[in-house]
């Protein structure tokens, strides 16, 4: 069943609901990041910090570059990995007295607060600028805000579709859609709640009667897209529109019937040995400065109160939906194995 709409104000709200981007205020020019002194001349002095990532590897590189044209002292060390393996690998670490990263930038905010204990205290200087609803803990922050998009073949599909609904017609069946497994990740498994809580209970059967191609993450799903293999899939907007702001032959559109988004938490550990020069980067993707970059480069939204600009594709009439947290934790096991069921999927 639908979910009643959202305030503006409320659209990151704890309440899972469909609202409007928040546009709160007027949105103004990003302010530059000034890191104070001291942080700089720490950050300096450590050069470098490992950064473990469930963020896609061509996008977090890009965010990485741009960083370094502006802190060129700092090295950056990426280990990416899927939502659920990265997690493994933390706890695993943790639990010998090797965690070897200095920041984790994660999609599942659930997975993440579990995991609170190991992360130091942290507040970005512009803590007050975030929605508080954005944040499970204060140690995590939504250095990322990620919405989903439908994405199709432009060569391919002569009749591409408009809506969620559309990906249950079966004249797009026998593996011409493509979708990325349940279990993949935060951002995923807020797609999943979105399907059954506003398109209806019946959705996942209506659309595994297409026979959609299975694919464990976004990142070769929108590879397959781009190469044809696929010609039309449900995708996180910042792994297909870069490739699409590149000239690949794919056009991607955000459905009426609601964008389901999820703000990232992502924190510094304990045991972090260049805890500086992660925080530098951490507290620049936070900024303005870095928000923007991420929104006009790679489609994300922000979790800011005042969004610096919307991204491509974005009006203020858009809707999005956001899963509320207590339920985004305690359906998961039971809606991920109904889901395997439905679709066919076995681990």
């Amino acid at each position: 069943m639908k979910r009643k709409g959202l305030t503006r104000r409320k659209l990151l709200a704890s309440a899972a609901g469909i609202g409007s981007f928040a546009i709160i205020g007027r949105a103004r020019a990003a302010a530059p990041y000034k890191p104070s002194d001291s942080l700089l001349d720490a950050a300096r002095r450590e050069g470098k910090f490992t950064l473990y990532t469930a963020t896609f590897t061509e996008v977090e590189q890009e965010v990485i570059n741009e960083f370094r044209k502006k802190f060129p002292f700092v090295r950056v060390e990426m280990i990416r990995a899927p939502g659920g393996q990265l997690i493994q690998r933390v706890k695993t670490e943790a639990a010998a007295g090797k965690l070897a990263a200095d920041l984790v930038l994660h999609s599942d905010r659930g997975l993440m607060k579990a995991l609170e204990p190991l992360f130091a205290d942290y507040e970005p200087p512009n803590a007050q600028d975030y929605l508080p609803e954005s944040l499970v803990s204060p140690k995590l922050w939504p250095n990322l805000t990620a919405g989903w998009c439908i994405a199709y073949h432009t060569e391919l599909v002569k009749n591409p579709p408009k809506s969620w609904m559309d990906l249950t017609k079966p004249e797009y069946g026998d593996g011409q859609i493509a979708q990325v497994i349940a279990q993949s990740g935060g951002t995923t498994w807020t797609r999943i709640m979105f399907e059954r809580q506003v398109l209806g209970e019946d959705y996942w059967a209506k659309q595994a009667a297409t026979k959609p191609k299975l694919y464990p993450s976004g990142a070769p799903l929108s590879d397959s897209l781009v190469r044809g293999e696929v010609t039309i899939a449900p995708l996180v907007y910042n792994i297909i529109y870069p490739k699409e702001r590149d000239g690949a032959p794919v056009k991607t559109f955000f459905p009426p019937e609601g964008v389901p988004i999820v703000p990232y938490g992502s924190g510094i550990p304990k045991t972090a040995q260049n805890p500086n020069a992660a925080r530098l980067y951490l507290e620049w993707q936070l900024s303005e400065e870095g928000q923007a970059f991420g929104i006009k480069q790679h489609g994300n939204l922000t979790s800011l109160k005042v969004p610096p600009l919307l991204p491509a594709g974005f009006s203020k009439d858009t809707k999005v939906w956001v899963p509320k947290f207590a339920e985004f934790e305690a359906l998961y096991g039971k809606w991920i194995e109904e889901w395997n069921k439905v679709y066919g999927y076995r681990q």
